[in-house]
């Protein structure tokens, strides 16, 4: 019965520990699922979830702590490399020689060493150049980095936008097909009360069926978007992303402010070619070092172990220790010192040449970004007062048809106009907030 009581309740614990292993790892799972979803993804939500799973920046990420790891590699030069070596030695024929007309066995058949060494860098240009140029080669892989975020952040909005402007045209749609059925409807009513020929049923049943393919060739649109978005923050394509927007908020959110001069130094690429610029500095620095000596300081313990018997090999040392001063200086190496400063002088100029390029290349994009905004915001204005304009006109005909007025075709042009003028407004509206993606990046205003 003990023994029962002890067993069972092992089986017991261990199918405790086996559920609970089970329920915690499920959790674990639905939380990390959980995780990677968004719940609502407006687009400051998009910008840091792909600012956290884009790949692009995960892998400038990965290059940034390289870049730091290589940089602690080259600097642990400057400290004292000690090493340890071990040899063990068996001859079978010991090495002999005549010495005074005698024959004499220079050695023994069993040899072992056990050597210690240490060696101090005291002057090397290639460390000089680590401990000089680490900060900025540091500093240039966080720029690297920042230039990847702003990219990212450039396309996640503007596919946004893209989605905003598609999805607008999804419900226009949708609105126009209700419009003509309801119309088609009036049409088909009219024909079978003799009030009108079957031309306007045929004109109404053709508009709903256009209407129709529209329908289905936008929402295929909007599907690819959505997939193209989702790979631009990593998102799991097997999910549903639940785009969000607010049309008042984005209205709000169209100025700018046309009259600021963009200054290329706030730009991230000035800020990585002013690193570049030094570390060309500091290469030509070290292509002038090359002509001084390296310098370093070695030292030595060695543990000698002699013996024809191998027993007793280990029994007596003959230890012996030396350290010393290595200078080493390239008298001649056929022009490679100045060829390779010469070289590395050219590149500081292209450097140069590459930050005035920049500076007038930040400018150009600016103008152009710029005037792309104000055309776009032109005509987002005369677009807005299009749309009332437009349904002003179609209520006036629609009724107007309904009284026996105007022609059913009236209505249909009258309606085209509608649909057609709300379209161009929405895609105005996100027009104008994706050029001025590019004018704030065009300015450097974009950091991230």
């Amino acid at each position: 019965m003990q023994k029962y009581f002890k067993y069972g309740w092992l089986r017991q614990s261990t199918a405790f520990l086996f559920l609970t292993f089970i329920i915690t790892g499920n959790t674990y799972a639905q939380a990390s699922s959980n995780d990677s979803l968004l719940t609502r993804a407006d687009l400051p939500n998009l910008i840091e979830y792909a600012l956290r799973r884009q790949p692009a920046i995960q892998r400038a990420l990965i290059d940034e702590q390289t870049t730091e790891l290589q940089v602690k590699s080259k600097l642990s030069e400057w400290l004292p490399q000690l090493n340890m070596n071990y040899n063990l030695q068996h001859n079978f024929q010991v090495q002999t020689s005549v010495i005074g007309g005698n024959t004499v066995r220079l050695g023994v058949e069993n040899t072992s060493t056990l050597q210690f060494t240490a060696n101090q860098t005291i002057f090397n240009r290639d460390v000089l150049l680590a401990k000089r140029a680490g900060g900025d080669v540091k500093l240039l892989s966080r720029q690297q980095t920042s230039r990847t975020r702003v990219d990212v952040v450039v396309e996640v909005s503007k596919a946004y936008y893209d989605i905003l402007a598609t999805t607008e045209q999804v419900r226009v749609n949708e609105e126009n097909i209700v419009r003509l059925e309801r119309s088609l409807k009036d049409a088909r009513a009219r024909f079978d009360a003799g009030v009108a020929d079957k031309t306007d049923y045929k004109r109404a049943l053709i508009a709903l069926n256009q209407a129709h393919a529209g329908r289905t060739t936008i929402r295929e649109s909007l599907q690819a978007k959505t997939t193209y978005l989702k790979s631009l923050i990593n998102y799991p394509d097997t999910f549903n992303l639940p785009i969000y927007y607010d049309s008042a908020r984005l209205e709000n959110e169209i100025h700018l402010d046309t009259l600021a001069m963009p200054d290329y130094t706030n730009r991230v690429e000035y800020t990585i070619l002013e690193t570049q610029r030094r570390l060309s500095e500091a290469n030509i620095s070290y292509n002038k070092w090359a002509y001084i000596p390296s310098v370093s300081a070695f030292g030595a313990y060695n543990m000698n172990f002699l013996n024809n018997s191998f027993n007793k090999l280990y029994s007596q040392s003959y230890p012996n220790s030396y350290a010393g001063l290595t200078l080493a200086f390239p008298i001649f190496q056929g022009g490679k010192r100045k060829y390779e400063l010469e070289e590395a002088k050219l590149r500081l100029k292209y450097t140069d040449l590459e930050i005035l390029s920049l500076k007038n290349t930040v400018l150009s994009e600016y103008r152009t970004a710029l005037a792309t905004y104000n055309a776009s915001m032109a005509a987002y204005i005369t677009l807005k007062e299009n749309v009332v304009l437009a349904q002003e006109v179609y209520d006036i005909i629609n009724l107007q048809y309904k009284s026996g007025i105007k022609t059913y075709l009236e209505v249909i042009l009258a309606e085209t106009d509608l649909r057609s003028a709300r379209i161009n407004y929405f895609n105005a509206l996100y027009l104008v907030l994706s050029s001025k993606i590019d004018v704030l990046k065009s300015k450097g205003d974009l950091k991230y």
